[in-house]
């Protein structure tokens, strides 16, 4: 939806009459099938490599436009209100859906040991992904304030050159990154569910590459289907990953240290306990807000258009 929504905003400048947003992504999913047909992590690195090139060169350039005309911090409102928070919950877990992504790796690391540890991968990858957001976040809010939308690029100038070419390298570095996203699920999927199924088959990886075409199909209906991208990352942080991120760890580790390895008095137990119920508010109040978001949205007159600017929510 990201890619579909920057590409609109780069090539609509130059259309007599806008196309639907709905085109756009149907124009993508062939490249997108071809991209998660990639099998290989080391065949999917150097893209990685250079999609993460692109994404730093965008964030130069957006904190630019950021820094060019930005405006008193007194005229921002520094805390929104309490029933937009469970979207701002959401949205803000949405940023730890790259930890799967990286925990994959120590799996295919020459030296797993490199993995964990205070320097290790795992905290420096964290440590700038959380840099990045926290970064472009309160400087892009600083800059717009409500104005803010879904996605900073979406509020660049756009009929400035390096408007369009943040919006094309951004772009291109999600789609670019797009396999490596999708390499875990798929992976999971395969090889640990339905794998054995075709083990009598003379061409497994025909089934294979049809589960990753299928796979690309049902992200591209809920596209599709709820093109509003800043609800979208709400719902998916909301529902997901309050549950994978916070609640899930808990219960595991609850389940490895019992009974009697859970520190003193337990407290262990009561830390894990607070956040399980952190994780449960946050699947609840978090789903139900942006659903009830989505379906305002979509019952709007002007929902037809499928407008993609919706305002990010703050805290």
């Amino acid at each position: 939806m990201f890619v579909a929504a920057n590409l609109k905003e780069l090539c609509d400048v130059y259309r007599s009459k806008p196309m639907a947003i709905e085109l756009y992504t149907l124009i993508l999913l062939a490249p997108f099938v071809l991209i998660l047909s990639v099998p290989n992590l080391k065949w999917l690195s150097p893209f990685s490599l250079v999609s993460n090139l692109m994404t730093f060169a965008c964030f130069g350039i957006v904190l630019y436009y950021i820094f060019s005309d930005i405006q008193p911090i007194e005229d921002r409102p520094l805390v929104g209100t309490l029933y937009k928070f469970p979207l701002f919950f959401g949205t803000t877990l949405f940023a730890l859906e790259a930890v799967g992504v990286v925990i994959a790796l120590e799996n295919n690391m020459k030296t797993p040991k490199s993995f964990g540890g205070s320097f290790g991968v795992l905290n420096v990858a964290m440590f700038f992904i959380v840099l990045s957001y926290v970064g472009i976040g309160l400087f892009g809010y600083w800059r717009y304030g409500n104005g803010t939308k879904s996605s900073i690029t979406l509020n660049l100038p756009p009929d400035h050159i390096l408007s369009k070419v943040v919006q094309g390298l951004y772009s291109l570095a999600i789609f670019i990154s797009y396999g490596l996203q999708g390499f875990v699920p798929i992976n999971i999927m395969w090889n640990t569910y339905l794998a054995h199924y075709f083990i009598n088959f003379k061409r497994p990886w025909v089934c294979e590459y049809l589960l990753r075409v299928v796979t690309v199909l049902v992200t591209f209906v809920l596209a599709l289907f709820v093109p509003m991208l800043g609800h979208f990352i709400s719902l998916f942080g909301a529902f997901c990953l309050s549950a994978l991120g916070i609640a899930f760890p808990a219960i595991m580790e609850i389940c490895v240290l019992w009974p009697d390895r859970l520190g003193y008095r337990r407290w262990v137990l009561y830390k894990d306990l607070v956040l399980i119920l952190i994780g449960i508010l946050g699947l609840l109040s978090g789903s139900y807000s942006c659903i009830s978001e989505i379906v305002r949205e979509l019952s709007l007159p002007s929902s037809s258009n499928h407008s993609v600017n919706v305002e990010i929510q703050h805290l």
